[in-house]
């Protein structure tokens, strides 16, 4: 809302108190549904089906209220009720979409109350007809009622309708009391009620008549601009004319259920006045609820078209202007008052008082059902801007909400999807012309934070080790050089698309300071948009530190995004810096770092391929890399599972000694029936050492052209070769280098000791005896050396 347009409403009040919010809300509640329908409802579903609609009807409406006067009580109220209300707490974006929905139910209310106004005549229809000549419709005093209801309120505004209340409640009072007094409490009559007539309504047919009885709790809202103390008084006068509203129902159902019989309870609407001690009061009462229910209506609905327009919710400023305009020191919004009033004649000409009510609930109920579920997103929200002198729970909130849409389905659920896509759809158009207000997303998100911090919390406190084969990574990659090479993103994106989780840091070097925090800063804006433009699942941050080394050993210790401990570390350098020795010194160093904190590493060497056309993946295994082969296997089936990565197929290659070839083979195949893993049998591959071939010769035979190799490493080979660990092999494309360091990493489940037992005695032999044989034919025979840049010049 403009800030003239605020000053005005706040100043131009015309100061009540709580009893007009009282009042406004017990005339509305005790209006029209009250002397036409609850007859009708208890002939039509018994006394045990009338008491269901009052309970279930005030399980929507009191959790309602209560939201509403606790974000009454959230910040100063001015004009525009419950939409100004809601709008000034969570934003235009939801105010104008909850607060359209609330005007077009407050403006079909008006003609509901009219067309109910025109029942109050029915005892005089056969005198017309007798002397006019001609049966009459309810339209007939419908219409003229409002035409003068219009100019009414044009001329006098709120001041009429505050004095009408006073009037209306004193005769609604006694309309109460004479019925009450009538009749009889003659409780055996109760098995005669206890069910309705046969073939009746369905109950959710004659909920939805019955629901705007109870919408009317929320009347005295729409004066927010007219009180004195709305931060007390809303609160305050609605739930005690709900409460009392809810009491009175309850006695007038056990009244009419003592009183007569389903028969005559469906099909006399005015059998309130056959048990009165004074039949004629009903028809006056209802003919001055009806009337007061129709003016508080028309007072309100204008004022939240006129709370809309001023915060320009409609497409053009033209409209805007008109609508928003007042008129006198009160600033009464005549314009509004007019397109009000041509709704209301528009729908008066249905006639239908059923038709529309049944209209006016879905609006009530998608209206109620947002305020209810937008109260228990603040809930979770926790956020310290939201600060009510009056909090309601958040679960009695959530029970309004759900009842909301269960009720709204079960009512009729083609004008329930209408209710809803309109609502949608006018916050969807919100959205696009204001992006900069607060919207449902906001909400959204504080209640996400709220939820993940819980379950992070409680993960922690009940954590067990994930073990087995319900391992699964959960990798940091860090990487100085993401906007000139992605390769460690791109590997840690394959990892988190589906079954692992990643974390990726920007290295920024430097000591702490603003001029560096401001650089990281804009930084981390650039990788976000960099995962997002991959539709990665990767979470992205910035880490500040005077070396690389610090950095992995600061990022190692964070704890893990998903609520599960880090597990693994992502280092990669590119093929054509191996000569470049303090970046490679600075790898050798994060790598011992991880492996002391017990991670899972990955050195990834990249090359201007980029894993080409992203076909094949081949895995090496040799004795010494049996510990690392279960995380190997695993990475290259998640690194599979990515859609860029859909036409692609592994291949592993063990070496073995001859003798263990066949042993070795049968293994593998096990593994992979036992595993359900996507490898096909022949993709299997079981080399012997052969004479006058090396390790590097058979890789370079079988694995030259693949797009990405994975290879095992163990911490021995870097205190021996250092970083020639990674750097041989240089023929190859993209490598792959892992080391497990968890010996927790299972892809199969034991199926029976003997098997599990073969595997472990096969497994322990093979690391605990020297298997220098590769090592010494790789790196240190004098058929094969490390090749550097140097070493080819």
């Amino acid at each position: 809302m403009s800030d003239t347009t605020t000053q005005a409403i706040e100043s131009k009040g015309h100061g009540f108190g709580t009893m007009p919010v009282f009042l406004a809300a017990i005339s509305t509640i005790l209006g029209a549904i009250m002397f036409l329908r609850f007859g009708w409802a208890v002939g039509n579903q018994g006394i045990w089906g009338a008491i269901l609609i009052i309970i279930v009807g005030h399980a929507i409406t009191i959790p309602t209220a209560l939201a509403i006067s606790e974000i009454a009580t959230n910040r100063k109220v001015e004009g525009g009720g419950e939409y100004f209300i809601i709008s000034r707490s969570f934003g235009t974006n939801i105010g104008a979409s909850i607060g359209i929905a609330l005007y077009l139910s407050q403006a079909i209310s008006v003609a509901f109350y009219l067309i109910a106004f025109a029942q109050a005549f029915q005892p005089v229809f056969p005198l017309i007809k007798k002397y006019a000549g001609f049966t009459p419709i309810p339209q007939m005093f419908s219409f003229p009622m409002g035409a003068l209801l219009l100019w009414l309120v044009l001329k006098k505004g709120a001041n009429l309708g505050v004095l009408m209340l006073y009037g209306v409640v004193v005769i609604l009072a006694i309309s109460i009391v004479l019925f009450f007094a009538g009749g009889s409490w003659n409780l055996s009559n109760l098995k005669n009620t206890s069910s309705g007539i046969p073939n009746g309504a369905s109950w959710a047919f004659v909920f939805s008549v019955c629901f705007p009885a109870f919408t009317g709790m929320t009347a005295g809202v729409g004066l927010s601009g007219d009180l004195k103390n709305p931060r007390r008084s809303i609160p305050l006068g609605t739930m005690i004319a709900t409460l009392t509203g809810a009491l009175v129902y309850f006695l007038i159902v056990l009244k009419l259920a003592t009183n007569s019989d389903p028969a005559t309870l469906n099909s006399d609407e005015l059998v309130m006045s056959r048990i009165a001690l004074w039949g004629p009061i009903i028809p006056i009462g209802l003919a001055a609820a009806t009337l007061s229910s129709a003016i508080g209506s028309l007072l309100i609905a204008p004022r939240t078209l006129q709370a809309l327009t001023s915060d320009r919710v409609f497409p053009t400023e033209k409209m805007n202007n008109w609508l928003s305009a007042g008129v006198g020191n009160e600033n009464e919004p005549r314009n509004a008052t007019y397109v009000t009033a041509v709704i209301t004649m528009v729908i008066i000409a249905l006639g239908d008082v059923n038709l529309v009510a049944g209209i006016v609930s879905q609006f009530f109920m998608v209206t109620y059902g947002a305020i209810c579920l937008i109260s228990v997103l603040e809930h979770f929200a926790a956020s310290p801007s939201y600060r009510p002198s009056f909090r309601s729970r958040w679960w009695i909130s959530l029970i309004g909400a759900v009842g909301c849409a269960i009720l709204m389905l079960m009512m009729e659920i083609v004008t329930a999807i209408v209710a809803i896509g309109v609502m949608v759809l006018i916050y969807i158009s919100m959205r696009r012309t204001s992006k900069e207000e607060r919207g449902i997303a906001v909400i959204f998100k504080g209640a996400l934070y709220q939820a993940i911090r819980r379950l992070q919390v409680w993960l922690q406190k009940n954590r067990s080790r994930i073990s087995g084969t319900d391992w699964r990574p959960s990798f940091i990659a860090i990487s100085g050089d993401t906007f000139t090479r992605i390769a460690a993103f791109d590997l840690l994106k394959w990892i988190a698309h589906r079954y692992g989780f990643g974390t990726y840091f920007h290295y920024v070097k430097g000591r702490l300071n603003r001029e560096i925090y401001d650089q990281s800063v804009k930084e981390l804006e650039k990788v976000i948009k960099l995962s997002d433009a991959a539709h990665s699942g990767v979470y992205a941050g910035t880490i500040i530190s005077p070396s690389f080394v610090t950095a992995v050993a600061q990022i190692i210790q964070v704890p893990g995004v998903a609520g599960m401990e880090n597990n693994g570390l992502i280092l990669e350098f590119s093929r054509d810096r191996i000569a470049d020795e303090p970046a490679m010194k600075n790898l050798l160093a994060a790598t011992e770092l991880a492996l002391s904190a017990r991670f899972n590493v990955c050195i990834q060497r990249s090359s201007e391929y980029r894993c080409g056309y992203k076909t094949s993946i081949h895995i090496w295994l040799t004795r010494s890399q049996l510990s690392n082969a279960n995380l190997m296997i695993l990475l290259a089936y998640i690194i599979m599972g990515h859609p860029e990565w859909d036409n692609s197929e592994i291949f592993v290659y063990a070496v073995m000694p001859h003798s263990e070839r066949e042993t070795q083979k049968k293994l593998l195949h096990d593994l992979v029936n036992r595993g359900r893993l996507p490898i096909s049998i022949q993709n299997i591959n079981v080399l012997p050492w052969a004479s006058g071939k090396t390790y590097e010769q058979l890789i370079y035979e079988n694995s030259l052209e693949a797009d990405l190799v994975i290879m095992g490493f163990n911490p021995s080979q870097l205190e021996k070769y250092g970083a020639a660990t990674f750097t041989r092999f240089s023929e190859l494309k993209d490598v792959i280098f892992v080391r497990a360091e968890a010996d927790d990493i299972a892809l199969v489940e034991a199926e029976s000791a003997a098997i599990q037992s073969e595997h472990v005695d096969f497994e322990n032999e093979c690391i605990t005896r020297e298997c220098s044989e590769e090592l010494s034919v790789s790196l240190s025979s004098p058929e094969i050396k490390v090749v550097t840049p140097e070493s080819k010049t």
